[in-house]
């Protein structure tokens, strides 16, 4: 299946529409995690539902936008929900999708779902998607994103990502909810632009464009630290930090909001070093986060210096690790790791 190339403005509009209306289902879930708990006996599902909730609804909105020839490339099936022992999971999931999707019944919900478990198409045209990126950061009640990209032939071309707990106040805490969020849109060639959440979609009277200068010489530098050390080890990137120079208090946080971050100035590197030997990133943890940051100005590369392969299905498969940084500290942190031999 080959999918037609579609107006780059329109695919924008959907794409910011899609993870806004995701965000607003997200959020109704994170308001409600006691009584979900309750519901279905279990302490991580309302993370399940709301990632499922929210992988419906972006599936929902991209169709009425977009038309039916859809390919969504993304982590969930519906196979769980479609199990008897998980009927609680399937009802709690229709409520929290109905809350910007109001007509929507249980097939309507199931077929969505299933709308992102595509595989890439022959000539890697399609979206891919991460409904919750940073599910514990999303349990804590802190970061996390609904993290959308489309892909053109291997390159992200659109990406937009709502970060719902996010302040748009770069001098604004991390760790504390912020009522309003912010979301990020990107159009390859065109720069990122930076507006509330909350905003009406379809409104961008608000929206500012982010624009990442390099680091002044001398400055000290900040890295973008994951509160969860599950995914990237965090001995290797403190001793990456203190080759590449004198360092200043990290930011920690889960999720790609990591990108938009750096992007807008408050951490000046993230660093992902793989965990273990094997370990592949996939296409939804970065195809979204990675055109935000670098439309804004910085650097996105794997750890070894060497652009971010989308070709290969939906991993990437070959890379090793993620640097994302301004022009000048890319080039120190890639260095650094090479003269560590951290990668071997």
């Amino acid at each position: 299946m080959h999918t037609q190339p579609i107006d780059t403005a329109q695919a924008a509009r959907a794409a910011r529409e899609a993870v806004t209306a995701a965000a607003a289902v997200c959020r109704a879930v994170q308001a409600r995690l006691d009584d979900l708990r309750a519901i279905t006996k279990d302490d991580k599902s309302p993370v399940t539902i709301a990632d499922f909730a929210s992988q419906a609804v972006v599936a929902h909105v991209l169709r009425e936008h977009l038309g039916g020839a859809l390919v969504l490339v993304g982590e969930e099936g519906s196979q769980y929900l479609r199990q008897p022992e998980h009927r609680a999971h399937l009802h709690a999931t229709l409520e929290a999708a109905r809350f910007v999707w109001p007509e929507a019944d249980e097939h309507d919900l199931l077929e969505a779902i299933d709308r992102g478990d595509a595989q890439p198409t022959e000539d890697h045209c399609y979206w891919t998607l991460d409904p919750i990126d940073g599910t514990k950061g999303f349990l804590r009640g802190q970061q996390y994103a609904v993290a959308l990209a489309r892909l053109d032939h291997g390159v992200p071309a659109v990406g937009a990502m709502a970060c719902p707990n996010l302040p748009l106040d770069h001098a604004s805490s991390l760790e504390a909810i912020d009522p309003a969020g912010s979301v990020y849109l990107s159009v390859l060639g065109e720069g990122t632009l930076e507006a509330p959440l909350l905003e009406p979609a379809g409104q961008s009277a608000h929206a500012r464009r982010v624009v990442r200068g390099d680091l002044p010489p001398g400055r000290p530098v900040s890295a973008c630290m994951s509160v969860e050390k599950a995914h990237s080890s965090t001995d290797d990137t403190t001793r990456v930090m203190e080759r590449v120079g004198p360092s200043r208090e990290p930011a920690r946080l889960d999720s790609q909001c990591k990108y938009a971050v750096v992007a807008r100035g408050q951490a000046d590197v993230y660093l992902r070093l793989p965990t273990k030997k094997g370990y592949v990133e996939r296409i939804w943890d970065h195809a979204a986060g990675a055109l935000v940051a670098s439309e804004a100005g910085c650097v996105v590369s794997d750890a070894l210096g060497q652009p971010l392969d989308f070709t290969m299905g939906k991993g990437l498969e070959r890379n090793r690790g993620i640097v994302c940084a301004p022009p000048s500290v890319h080039d120190r942190v890639v260095r650094a790791i090479a003269e560590l031999g951290l990668l071997g």
